[in-house]
């Protein structure tokens, strides 16, 4: 998986299990948002990491679909969280970002989802990305 996530050069990525803990990411995503480092929880990040509500803009939002994908995973009768969708960024050091997440669900005895973000090619998004590394 590892390898997988370190040859998408300028593509942030991540792996997070069922639990929301995050046992990969790449180098790009990691400097996206400290949340995404190994090791870290997403969902508890969202609401107790210093700097989350200044990370999303759209933090209400951002912990009502936290919310959601955890009742999801706990509950498979509840609906499933948003799969595709445009997340935006306020980086610290690059300034706005507005990129598109995916999540790609690996199967396997521990079930595990890809996080990918990407910017629209020739957005100032994509150039605020290509300045975070």
């Amino acid at each position: 998986m590892h390898q997988l996530l370190d040859a998408w050069a300028g593509t942030p990525a991540c792996v997070r299990d069922r639990r929301f803990h995050v046992p990969a990411a790449n180098e790009w995503v990691r400097a996206l948002a400290p949340m995404y480092e190994p090791g870290h929880i997403l969902a508890r990040d969202v609401f107790l990491a210093p700097g989350a509500r200044r990370l999303f803009p759209d933090w209400p939002e951002i912990a009502a679909q936290a919310a959601a994908a955890l009742r999801a995973e706990a509950d498979p009768g509840d609906p499933r969280a948003a799969r595709d969708e445009l997340k935006r960024f306020a980086h610290p050091v690059v300034g706005e970002l507005a990129l598109r997440r995916q999540a790609l669900t690996v199967g396997g005895a521990e079930q595990q989802v890809i996080i990918v973000y990407q910017a629209m090619p020739g957005s100032p998004s994509e150039a605020a990305l290509a300045r975070l590394l």
